[in-house]
């Protein structure tokens, strides 16, 4: 653990204040452009930007929904001025471009903290929910309240946001019936746009946003300025609120499940998916309510499952699997790739081993994880043996636990040999109770209509 403490009391008291100056938004012959201008006094202007790509689609447009949108467009840089913050986590926060009363201070405060809770952690920063930021606002226009009538917009059917993993591609196809169901994909990948395409979402039916980070940030990270993880999901939330309203979409269907819930480090609440977690989801849901004031619904579909029932519905979608994608370092090349070295490529080899393994996951992933000796830590780390979770979108360690004994007993069913990782497993620990319990079990801490539900319970117990 990088112990960066000295550093974040130096940059605190070298830059004190970090502005939120403005935001506009305006429209090209191809986009709806939003930018932002945040400011380090002294250091760096950022001016971060994020397009939305026009289609038929839009029926809300920009021209007759000026204030609303702007109302939005401020509450989305309310969240991406977070990525640039976390630089310098000067002690105060300026927001010139208007005000929120303290209400949505404090719930700004919430996400902020908990959210970076992995990169305090990693970076050993000691400080607590009161003291690492104060939200000053000296702008005069008041975002605490937004005149809309309801009654003269039409919200109806689905926008589902696609990232490329096995979680979109459960809701894709679970809701696949609902006709004029939208995707959102943010910054388009081959992958992404398979997905859709398998989903048999047609392309004018696609939203694609171009999220671009200022290269002044990336400047300040090579530097050895303040980094780590930040909530993207929450980007998310607040993106795709603005674009169910542009296309008149009444549910955004996330794809986030129950394991999302789980802290990384016992005993403390720092989660890497903290924004993923339906403690956010409820939070997003009063906070929309209250202050956005539209008839959305910002859910995940598939959080009463489990990592392990999404992994077995996941498993029937063969079409699938030579295509989707959820290892983040192998995204960052030209070609998205599982690398294979990672905690997440490990995880989702575990979770689809108990339904694929052998012949169908190494074709997946081009080789078998389980004879890889220099992956030991790491699987050492997702059965809750090492030191923490590790810090990727991954289930909980009674998941992990159960998909490794399954497999277990799947080979040995078959009279094979195990392989390197399963055989230390075997050796050292115990073999876990493998009952169908895991595979049927269904958390009702969601958000689900009870259409919702049928249809979710039918892909578990049917």
């Amino acid at each position: 653990m990088i112990n960066n403490m000295e550093k974040f009391l130096e940059l605190r008291n070298k830059h004190k204040e970090f502005i939120y100056d403005s935001y506009k938004v305006f429209e090209d012959s191809e986009y709806i452009c939003i930018e932002y201008k945040f400011e380090i006094p002294d250091l760096k202007i950022f001016t971060p930007s994020i397009k939305i790509k026009k289609k038929s689609l839009i029926v809300n447009n920009i021209e007759n929904n000026k204030e609303y949108i702007n109302h939005l467009v401020f509450h989305i840089g309310m969240i991406e001025l977070i990525s640039y913050w976390k630089c310098v986590c000067s002690p105060n926060v300026i927001i010139k471009c208007g005000k929120i009363n303290d209400e949505q201070i404090k719930w700004f405060k919430k996400l902020y903290f908990y959210g970076l809770g992995e990169l305090f952690f990693t970076n050993n920063i000691k400080t607590n929910i009161n003291e690492f930021m104060n939200i000053i606002c000296e702008g005069e226009k008041d975002y605490s309240s937004v005149e809309v009538n309801s009654n003269n917009f039409s919200f109806k059917n689905y926008i589902i946001p696609i990232g490329g993993g096995k979680d979109s591609v459960v809701t894709l196809e679970l809701l696949k019936s609902k006709e004029n169901k939208l995707a959102l994909i943010i910054n388009p990948k081959p992958v992404t746009l398979k997905c859709a395409e398998l989903a048999e979402i047609e392309a004018d039916k696609i939203i694609e946003v171009k999220r671009v980070i200022d290269k002044e940030l990336l400047d300040l990270n090579s530097k050895g300025y303040i980094n780590g993880h930040t909530p993207f999901s929450s980007v998310l939330a607040f993106i795709s609120y603005l674009v169910a309203f542009l296309t008149g979409r009444e549910y955004i269907a996330l794809s986030n499940e129950s394991s999302a819930n789980e802290s990384n480090v016992d005993g403390e609440k720092i989660n890497h998916q903290y924004s993923k977690s339906y403690e956010f989801e409820k939070d997003f849901e009063e906070y929309s309510n209250k202050y956005l004031k539209l008839p959305i619904k910002y859910f995940s579909f598939l959080r009463p499952l489990n990592e392990l029932q999404i992994a077995m519905i996941f498993s029937r979608y063969e079409n699938y699997h030579k295509v989707f994608k959820s290892c983040n370092v192998g995204s960052k090349g030209e070609v998205w790739k599982w690398c294979c070295e990672c905690p997440k490529c490990l995880f989702a080899y575990i979770m689809l081993s108990t339904f694929l393994y052998k012949e169908k996951i190494v074709n997946i992933f081009g080789k078998d994880m389980f004879e890889d000796k220099n992956m030991e830590e790491t699987f050492i780390d997702l059965i809750g043996k090492g030191k923490n979770k590790p810090f990727e979108c991954v289930g909980t360690y009674e998941e992990v636990n159960c998909a490794i004994s399954k497999t277990i007993k799947n080979i040995e069913a078959k009279g094979e040999k195990l392989p390197y990782l399963l055989e230390l497993y075997k050796e050292n620990y115990k073999i876990e109770d493998i009952s169908e319990e895991l595979l049927k079990r269904y958390n009702n801490e969601n958000n689900l209509s009870e259409e919702q539900e049928k249809i979710l319970k039918g892909a578990i117990y049917d």
